[in-house]
């Protein structure tokens, strides 16, 4: 792992995921830029001490010369060191599963593209709401058509929690994130706005194709945007509305997905991940919950609780990484197309790098863009 030193919220994240299910285990890390922080961090995830690396490159260095070597990096930095730390484990030989974004800008983002590609090297992005059974449930009854064709979608990504200046109170999460040289140009966009993006793509399975969006920073004195609202143009012709805020004072980790089509809706909401809504024109409204026999296959097979029994964040998060490990030992046996379809990977990264620069690129000229 490199990233998720002390005081770091989704490197433990990371690792509590991965190892859910027994099948990876954290050996070794550059958890810090500063040596010794890294060898705290070490001692905290009690792994070996000369596997703490005060670097990401001594790291590389050292474990593609062990005999032990770790079999793939997790990075769980801020956005700034994604590509580089990204280009050195596939230079040393080691597949990659990345924090979103994929990296800081959409320039970024077309350089790993090809720095995957020539690698050849497996690659996985936790977009980690995409590991909730009844996301996955609300993508197979897009697929399945039984919504007919998809009209309108609305999904929001609503938080409070900077509603005040508290990066300028040495708060470490907020301070990243609202330093452009770290987290990038996006902002608010970068960090829940692209969760959103990608969450509506994955769910219908159709691209966006055009965006007219609006980028605020309410708060005075911050340097990136907190506020985003935005229209979008799918590849259908249906329309969608985005909204992604920091400043929404009171809410936790609002996302919610709707999707409306000629024959009836769903409604998903993260803070309510183990029910999904489905509303019809002509019949009864649906409540579908976590672990039902009745679920989809693909839903079915990312839940490990009897119904009733809630799964959450992290039982999500370790789905990606549940997948990521079988497409590692796929890789390894020589499959051609080892990683689950349902993992999201370089092209979604790179499409969620490409919302940002757009979302950006319209808020400046005020006007429709194509994407």
């Amino acid at each position: 792992m490199v990233g998720g030193g002390p005081g770091a919220f989704i490197g433990p994240v990371h690792r509590m995921a991965a190892e859910l299910d027994g099948r990876i285990e954290l050996v070794a890390g550059a958890f810090s830029q500063s040596a010794e922080r890294s060898r705290a961090a070490g001692e905290g995830y009690r792994i070996a001490p000369e596997r703490a690396y005060a670097s990401y490159e001594a790291m590389m260095e050292a474990e593609r010369r062990r005999t032990d070597a770790i079999d793939f990096v997790a990075i769980v930095t801020p956005n700034a060191l994604h590509l580089p730390v990204a280009e050195a484990a596939l230079r040393a030989g080691f597949p990659v599963m990345s924090d979103k974004p994929a990296t800081a800008t959409y320039e970024e983002a077309l350089a790993l593209e090809k720095a995957v590609a020539a690698s050849g090297l497996p690659y996985g992005l936790t977009h980690t709401y995409a590991g909730y059974a009844l996301v996955r449930e609300a993508r197979a009854i897009c697929a399945s058509g039984r919504l007919g064709a998809i009209r309108k979608i609305v999904v929001e990504y609503l938080q409070g929690w900077l509603s005040r200046p508290v990066e300028q109170t040495g708060q470490k999460q907020a301070a990243w994130r609202s330093d452009p040289a770290l987290n990038g140009p996006g902002g608010c966009t970068g960090d829940i706005g692209v969760h959103a993006f990608h969450l509506l793509e994955y769910v219908t399975g159709m691209d966006v194709t055009g965006m007219r969006a609006t980028l605020r920073s309410v708060v005075p004195g911050r340097r990136v945007d907190d506020d985003c609202t935005a229209l979008l143009r799918l590849e259908n012709g249906a329309s969608a509305v985005l909204m992604a805020s920091q400043i929404a004072a009171g809410e936790g980790n609002g996302l919610r997905l709707r999707v409306y089509g000629e024959n009836g809706s769903l409604d998903w909401r993260q803070e309510d991940p183990n029910r999904l809504r489905l509303k019809w024109l002509d019949g009864a409204e649906e409540i579908r919950h976590a672990a039902g026999t009745y679920l989809s296959q693909d839903a079915r097979a990312v839940t490990r609780l009897p119904g009733g029994h809630p799964e959450g964040f992290i039982e999500a998060f370790a789905v990606l990484y549940r997948e990521f490990a079988d497409g590692l030992l796929a890789w390894k046996s020589g499959e051609p197309r080892p990683m689950p379809v349902t993992l999201p990977g370089i092209r979604a990264g790179v499409r969620g790098m490409r919302f940002i620069e757009r979302a950006i690129a319209s808020s400046v000229k005020q006007q429709w863009v194509e994407f």
